[in-house]
């Protein structure tokens, strides 16, 4: 299960990019989105992965039920990808993409350093201990009965 579908990715990027994206070849509308397609899943698919790396130092991947700002650091990094393809200059309207990027990896970098939590299940603690949380301590070295009359 993908973090961000085809259709969030794809409502994201402008029809003047598409071309762009696909290559710089001119393509009717049709054709366009069906070459545009298979782009998309693959820039899924790699910010899904990113996204996992991440995350994997603390969780348990790929989250069965993914908060909602997980959904919105895929599409962030979808996008990203996509707009990479053909570079982007930091010069234009495109540096926001490339802000953005930069933006979510500081974000992942703090969740997987366990300073920002994602909200699931299982920053809690209950839902740990369920898990098999254990604790392991010395054993007891005096007792009330042994302090008794000291």
């Amino acid at each position: 299960m993908s973090y961000s579908t085809r259709l969030e990715v794809r409502e994201m990027i402008k029809d003047d990019a598409l071309n762009s994206i696909i290559g710089d070849t001119f393509h009717e509308e049709e054709e366009r989105e069906a070459l545009i397609g298979p782009i998309i899943e693959e820039a899924i698919a790699d910010a899904d992965g990113e996204i996992d790396g991440y995350l994997a130092k603390r969780y348990s991947v790929p989250l069965s039920r993914p908060p909602k700002v997980i959904n919105k650091l895929s599409k962030d990094i979808a996008i990203f990808n996509l707009y990479s393809r053909f570079g982007i200059d930091e010069e234009s309207a495109q540096k926001i993409y490339l802000t953005r990027y930069n933006s979510v990896i500081k974000f992942l970098t703090l969740v997987a350093e366990g300073k920002v939590s994602i909200g699931t299940e299982s920053d809690d603690p209950a839902s740990a201990a369920a898990a098999g949380f254990t604790v392991k301590s010395n054993p007891r070295l005096f007792s009330r009965d042994q302090m008794k009359g000291m």
